[in-house]
């Protein structure tokens, strides 16, 4: 008892005296914010985040510069006819960094909790985030970014060259992290429900659109690396179906509700564009009333599917029909957000055979249409291919024609394409501004350029052009 007494005597001034120094932090913990975070509570929030913000993007910018849609009525100006603002990539760009602090948080603390399969996932959706960012604007903060605790608010920019070694070298270590044998311990992640497969191959899908994206430059390799890949998919293993494929199911129970607060603005302003429409019609495709509405003639009578020419000139009074718009159903809970799809992987296979990379050209675009008209939940007709507008005829347009569609809803990917490619040749009107030449980028944030000034200086030696929406980017300099 003694000894007890003695003991307790001891604590008692051990903790007098260290009551206002060593314990301090803890004593005064503020216990509203987390002491500890754990990888797994950081994934949802990412995912729907980047996915709202991008489908948002898709249906704001990429619609237009790609003639989904267009803004109507439009006598002039307008993102369909090339007048791009100042400020249009400014959502973007403070959107994906907002996410990549998260990402980062949730790869500290995969390494802290040895989780290799969170560790894996940060990697992916870290690569994913700088992708879209340098593919946007050319060079970006990647070394130093996202450093504010460290006091770092104005970091340098890297070449979209080093960006890219990057971050294929780290979906290449992804790749090689992911355990199927340990078991995501936290909560179910709304994307691929803590299955360590389905995120692997999301990996390397991933992996397989940026070596395509940078096939032009020669030093890269792309074309052997992809080749590689391709014919080693147990190594490499990537989406074999539309149910693998990386979509959000927005279920419409909170949190994961629609971004659309409001559907009925989905369409609201705007009609489908004569391409987008034209092609579908003629391939008599059944995606048509999944995306947009009948026309309707003066006296409200259907008309099928019709558009109006992006970029028209003249007044909107010569259009004597009330054309297509955007089916609001798609944005209504519950809806899907894509990401990457099986259908594109067909389209990478596809058009690695036609370039004599792989064999059975044929058969992987077939796959390709199939999934992406899959993806929209339509059901292709037995006879979609009879058709000699579906039909494959061994060209590489009409691989990536179809592609077209199947990235409709994908973030900026159609227009990605379109840069690396020059296809599909799109319509071009006396209307267009910047000589009818379709923006190969955005122009830097308007407060980056003056609170960074020095190395946006250096950004634009790196970019090797002006700050202006012609200047290409590293990866289609060799292009045209």
């Amino acid at each position: 008892m003694k000894k007890i007494k003695t003991l307790i005597t001891g604590l008692s001034f051990l903790i007098l005296l260290t009551a206002c120094t060593a314990n301090f932090e803890e004593v005064n913990e503020d216990p509203n914010r987390i002491a500890a975070i754990s990888p797994g509570t950081l994934i949802n929030p990412i995912i729907y985040g980047l996915s709202s913000h991008n489908a948002g993007r898709a249906h704001a910018i990429t619609f237009d510069l790609m003639q989904v849609t267009l803004p109507f009525p439009s006598v002039s100006g307008g993102l369909h006819r090339y007048d791009v603002s100042q400020n249009i990539g400014n959502s973007s760009w403070y959107n994906y960094y907002k996410w990549l602090n998260n990402i980062k948080e949730m790869e500290l603390a995969s390494i802290e909790a040895e989780d290799p399969n969170y560790q894996a996932i940060a990697l992916t959706l870290k690569a994913w985030c700088y992708s879209n960012l340098t593919d946007l604007f050319g060079p970006v903060p990647m070394t130093e970014a996202v450093n504010g605790e460290a006091g770092n608010f104005y970091p340098t920019f890297d070449s979209q060259q080093v960006i890219y070694e990057t971050i294929l070298a780290d979906l290449e270590r992804a790749n090689t992290l992911y355990d199927s044998g340990l078991d995501m311990i936290y909560a179910d992640d709304i994307l691929f429900h803590n299955e360590p497969a389905l995120w692997q191959k999301f990996t390397n899908s991933l992996h397989m659109r940026l070596l395509l994206r940078i096939s032009n430059r020669n030093e890269t390799n792309a074309f052997q690396k992809l080749t590689a890949m391709i014919n080693a998919p147990e190594t490499y293993p990537v989406f074999e179906s539309t149910t693998e494929s990386a979509i959000l199911q927005v279920t419409g129970v909170t949190p994961n509700i629609s971004p659309w607060g409001r559907p009925q603005d989905f369409p609201l302003g705007s009609k489908m564009a004569s391409f987008f429409i034209d092609n579908l019609n003629e391939m008599e495709d059944p995606r048509r009333p999944v995306i947009q509405t009948m026309a309707q003639d003066l006296n409200n009578v259907s008309i099928g599917y019709k558009g109006i020419p992006s970029a028209y000139t003249g007044s909107e009074s010569q259009f004597e029909y009330n054309a297509s718009s955007l089916n609001r159903q798609q944005v209504e809970n519950p809806m899907q957000i894509f990401l990457l799809t099986y259908a594109e992987v067909e389209f990478i296979k596809a058009e690695m055979a036609q370039r004599g990379f792989i064999s059975d050209a044929k058969q992987h675009y077939e796959a390709g249409v199939t999934a992406a008209i899959e993806q929209l939940e339509a059901e292709i007709t037995p006879d979609y291919f009879e058709n000699a507008a579906a039909a494959y005829d061994g060209s590489l347009a009409q691989i990536l024609l179809q592609k077209y569609y199947a990235l409709y809803f994908v973030d900026y990917q159609q227009w990605f394409e379109y840069r690396r490619t020059g296809l599909p040749e799109l319509p071009r009107t006396e209307a267009m501004l910047n000589d009818a030449r379709m923006p190969s980028r955005f122009f830097y944030p308007s407060d980056v350029q003056i609170s960074n000034q020095a190395n946006y200086k250096q950004a634009l030696d790196l970019l090797g052009g002006p700050d202006n929406i012609n200047t290409k980017v590293w990866w289609d300099n060799e292009l045209n």
